[in-house]
């Protein structure tokens, strides 16, 4: 059933990068990217506290924290940067496909109580991760017009990798 599971969340955020490359030959523009971006952020901030409201491992719960506190902190930047820039975020079918795939986890998840709760919400860590991280590398750093929007997406990697690593690290304690 884990493996099922995993597979399947695995499955669902595949996609993501696809949607990002579908938005037509033209490259997403830095009101786009900014948008999923914080899309990416605030959706991973909504299952830290789905984690914390859950979960009672403290490995868990510590990781949960520091998702809210690292995606809040980086989309209060990105925040900060639009507005410098003065760009608004628009939607567009990749941040919609994000939403609509973290709405269904959200909703699996919920069903879930106690361990099987833990490694469910660890293993779509690592999948989400690996799927935000593939789209800011391949397609929304390459795209930024920006430099400072550049940087931001950059640093943003960069911390988010280590998310990935940590949430590999969870997942395997888990099994």
């Amino acid at each position: 059933m884990h493996k099922l599971f995993t597979a399947a969340a695995a499955a669902a955020l595949i996609a993501v990068p696809a949607v990002v490359q579908s938005q037509g030959a033209a490259k997403p523009n830095d009101a786009q990217i900014a948008h999923i971006a914080y899309t990416a952020g605030q959706l991973d901030v909504a299952a830290g506290k789905q984690a914390l409201a859950k979960s009672k491992n403290k490995a868990v719960r510590d990781f949960a924290d520091e998702m809210i506190r690292d995606h809040t902190a980086v989309n209060d930047k990105a925040l900060a940067l639009v507005k410098k820039l003065n760009v608004t975020p628009q939607p567009n079918p990749t941040s919609a496909a994000l939403t609509a795939g973290a709405d269904k986890k959200r909703d699996e998840l919920a069903k879930l109580d106690g361990a099987a709760f833990d490694r469910a919400y660890a293993a779509n860590e690592v999948a989400y991760h690996k799927t935000v991280n593939a789209a800011l590398h391949d397609t929304l750093i390459p795209s930024a017009q920006s430099a400072e929007l550049k940087s931001l997406l950059g640093t943003g990697l960069t911390l988010f990798t280590s998310h990935q690593t940590h949430a590999e690290h969870l997942a395997a304690s888990l099994k």
